[in-house]
């Protein structure tokens, strides 16, 4: 008790300029920018999510409210078009995945029947016969990256799904 009295009258009679000084606040830690909101509606944010893929794309075209990308993965290349976007390319309405094959092998009739047993996956046959497969979304502005990187493995699985029917239309057809 007498330490205590003591230390407090030293304190009192102490000189102005010998007097502690009164704590610091600590700094406050620079706070952290938050991650920028992802927005599947622009194209760049697809563009970003796939770098963190080890994938790449790349925009190939715009204009009159579509955007097309070239997308190229470790499995392959792909193309990706945003449709129905802004002024600026952005705030898009749909996605659609889309390959073509260079194999000619399916007839119309066959693509049909491959439509009929699939819910995602289309495919179709351009005018020169070459078999293309697409996957479509529609995109809010409340889709997640981790929603964009499901819808992605949807149409990894079009793409093996329809390799399969490409490689061969009538066996598929007949064994599903």
């Amino acid at each position: 008790m007498r330490a205590l009295a003591l230390a407090l009258a030293l304190a009192l009679i102490a000189p102005a300029g010998q007097a502690a000084a009164p704590a610091k606040p600590a700094p406050k830690p620079a706070a952290a920018k938050p991650a920028p909101a992802f927005d599947a509606r622009d194209p760049a944010a697809l563009i970003g999510l796939l770098a963190g893929m080890d994938a790449k794309a790349e925009v190939a075209a715009s204009g009159a409210g579509v955007v097309v990308l070239n997308v190229a993965t470790p499995g392959g290349r792909f193309g990706a078009q945003y449709v129905d976007c802004d002024g600026n390319g952005k705030a898009c309405g749909l996605l659609a995945f889309s390959t073509a094959f260079e194999r000619r092998g399916p007839t119309l009739d066959q693509i049909n029947v491959f439509n009929r047993t699939q819910v995602a996956c289309r495919g179709y046959l351009t005018d020169d016969g070459r078999s293309n497969v697409m996957y479509g979304l529609l995109l809010t502005p409340k889709m997640t990256s981790a929603e964009m990187k499901q819808h992605l493995g949807v149409w990894q699985g079009c793409l093996a799904t329809f390799g399969r029917f490409n490689r061969d239309p009538q066996g598929f057809v007949i064994g599903g």
